[in-house]
C-alpha cells in the first residue's frame, strides 16, 4: 500500500491492521474506567454480548461494503448504490477527520506522560496532586500542542508509507506490554479484590444507563461507523474469508480490552483508589498507583508507552480513510494525501487542545471545542453512520451481493441470513437507542 491504493500482502497483515484500528484508547483507557464505574463484571458480560452480536455484524457489513466497492467509503457507496447513499461515505470521511483531530490531542498526552514518567517528573503519590499536575499540563498553551504535533507527525509518516508493516510491528509490541503490565498488576498484594470486582457479577448494577454505556463502548471500541473498516476491507482480495477475519479482529480487540481490565482494576483496588474515577483514571489515578508501586517509574513509563502505541494504531486507520478518499476520488499520491490531510487535521485539533486553557471560556452550544468535537463525532456521526451502514446491508444491497462478499472457496456464508436479520432489525434499533440516549 505504499505507493497508492495497493492491497494487503497477506490476511495476517489485514487482521493486524484492522485489529490495530479497533484496538486503541477505547480499549486501554476507556474500557477500564467504564467497567469500574458500572459494576465491573456485569458490565463486562453485557459488553461481550453486544460485541459478539451487533458489533461483529456491523464490522462484517463494513468489510463487505469495502471489498464489494473496492474503494474508500465514498467510492464504495457510489459504486454499490449511488444517490443519497454516497452521503454515508462522506459522513465516514468527515467523521474520521473530526475524531482524529481531538484523538491526536489525547495521543499527544500519552507521549507527554511517557516522557514525564521516564524522566521522573511525576513522582508525587497523591491522586489529588496528580489531578492538579494533569490540569496544569493540559491548560498549558504550548506543550500539549507540541506533543499533538509529534503524534500527528508520526501518524503521517507511517500512513504515507503504508500501514501494514507498522501494524505488524506495533500490534505484537502492544500485546507484549499489556501482558507484562497484567502480570505485575495481578501479583500486587490486594489485587484479588480487583479480580473479584471484574469477574464476579453483581446484577443489582444492571441498569439502563449501564446497558447503554456497554453498547456505546462496544461500538466505539471496534472503530465502527467511521469508515475505517470499509477502507481496510477495500484492500482485500476476493479469496479472503470476511466472516473469519471479522471474528479474528473482534476477538483480538476484546482480548486487549479484557487484559486492560486485569491490568488496571487489580492495581487500583490494591492501593485503595476508586475504580469509578472516570476519564481521569489513566492520567490522574494510575500515576498515583505507579508512584506507590515498587519499580513504579518503569511500569508507569511502560503503561504510557502502551497508551501511545494503542493511540497510534487507531490513528493510522483514521487517517487512512481520508488518504484513500483523496487517492481514489482526487487522484493524489499516497504521500501527498497523507501530508496534506494530516496537516489539516493537526490544525483542526489545535482549538481542541486550547479549549483546556487559553480558550477554556469559549463555548459553542454550551460545550468547549474538544467536548463539542468529541460529542459530534462519538454521539452523532459514528452512531448515525453505524445505523445507516446496517440498514444499507440489511435493506438496500441485494442479499446475493452481500452474501457472496462473505464467502470462501465458492461457498456462501452460512450465517448470512442471521447476519442480515441483525443488520435489518437488531443493530439499527439498538444503535438508534444509544444515539437518541446520547442526544
Amino acid at each position: 500500500m505504499a505507493g497508492g491504493r495497493g492491497s494487503f500482502a497477506s490476511r495476517l497483515g489485514f487482521i493486524l491492521a484492522a485489529a490495530g484500528s479497533a484496538v486503541g484508547l477505547g480499549n486501554v483507557w476507556k474500557f477500564p474506567y467504564l467497567a469500574g464505574a458500572h459494576g465491573g463484571a456485569v458490565f463486562l458480560i453485557v459488553y461481550l454480548g453486544f460485541v459478539f452480536t451487533i458489533g461483529i455484524s456491523v464490522m462484517l457489513a463494513e468489510f463487505a461494503i469495502g471489498r464489494a466497492g473496492e474503494k474508500n467509503p465514498v467510492g464504495a457507496f457510489k459504486h454499490l448504490k449511488g444517490g443519497a447513499w454516497t452521503g454515508v461515505g462522506y459522513l465516514g470521511v468527515v467523521g474520521s477527520c473530526v475524531i482524529l483531530s481531538f484523538y491526536s490531542v489525547v495521543g499527544g498526552w500519552t507521549i507527554a506522560y511517557a516522557v514525564k514518567t521516564a524522566a521522573g517528573m511525576l513522582s508525587l503519590a497523591d491522586a489529588k496532586a496528580f489531578g492538579g499536575t494533569f490540569g496544569a499540563f493540559v491548560a498549558d498553551p504550548l506543550q500539549p500542542i507540541l506533543y499533538h504535533l509529534a503524534f500527528m507527525a508520526m501518524t503521517i509518516a507511517i500512513v504515507a508509507r503504508g500501514i501494514e508493516r507498522a501494524c505488524r510491528l506495533l500490534m505484537p509490541l502492544l500485546f507484549v506490554i499489556v501482558v507484562v503490565l497484567c502480570a505485575r498488576s495481578l501479583t500486587l498484594l490486594g489485587a484479588m479484590a480487583g479480580i473479584k470486582f471484574f469477574l464476579n457479577p453483581d446484577f443489582s448494577k444492571l441498569t439502563g444507563a449501564m446497558v447503554t454505556a456497554a453498547l456505546g463502548q462496544a461500538f466505539f471500541s471496534l472503530s465502527l461507523g467511521m469508515g475505517s473498516m470499509i477502507t481496510l476491507g477495500s484492500y482485500l482480495s476476493r479469496q479472503t474469508h470476511l466472516a473469519g477475519s471479522a471474528l479474528w479482529v473482534t476477538s483480538l480487540d476484546t482480548l486487549i480490552a479484557i487484559l486492560a481490565g486485569f491490568m488496571i482494576l487489580p492495581a487500583v483496588f490494591a492501593f485503595g483508589f476508586d475504580p469509578g474515577a472516570g476519564p481521569g483514571l489513566s492520567f490522574i489515578t494510575l500515576p498515583a498507583v505507579f508512584a506507590k508501586m515498587p519499580w513504579g517509574a518503569g511500569f508507569g513509563t511502560l503503561f504510557f508507552v502502551l497508551l501511545a502505541v494503542a493511540a497510534l494504531t487507531s490513528a493510522f486507520s483514521l487517517l487512512e480513510v481520508v488518504v484513500a478518499f483523496l487517492v481514489d476520488e482526487k487522484g493524489w499520491t499516497r504521500a501527498k494525501a497523507a501530508y496534506w490531510a494530516g496537516s489539516a487535521i493537526f490544525l483542526l485539533g489545535v482549538p481542541s487542545s486550547l479549549s483546556f486553557g487559553a480558550w477554556e471560556e469559549l463555548k459553542l452550544f454550551g460545550k468547549g471545542f474538544f467536548e463539542l468535537m468529541d460529542y459530534a463525532a462519538s454521539n452523532v456521526m459514528l452512531l448515525l453512520g453505524g445505523v445507516l451502514i446496517a440498514l444499507f446491508v440489511g435493506w438496500v444491497v441485494s442479499p446475493r451481493i452481500m452474501a457472496e462478499t462473505a464467502h470462501r472457496d465458492g461457498k456462501l456464508f452460512r450465517l448470512a441470513p442471521a447476519w442480515r436479520v441483525i443488520c435489518r432489525y437488531v443493530a439499527p434499533l439498538a444503535i438508534a437507542w444509544v444515539l437518541i440516549s446520547g442526544l
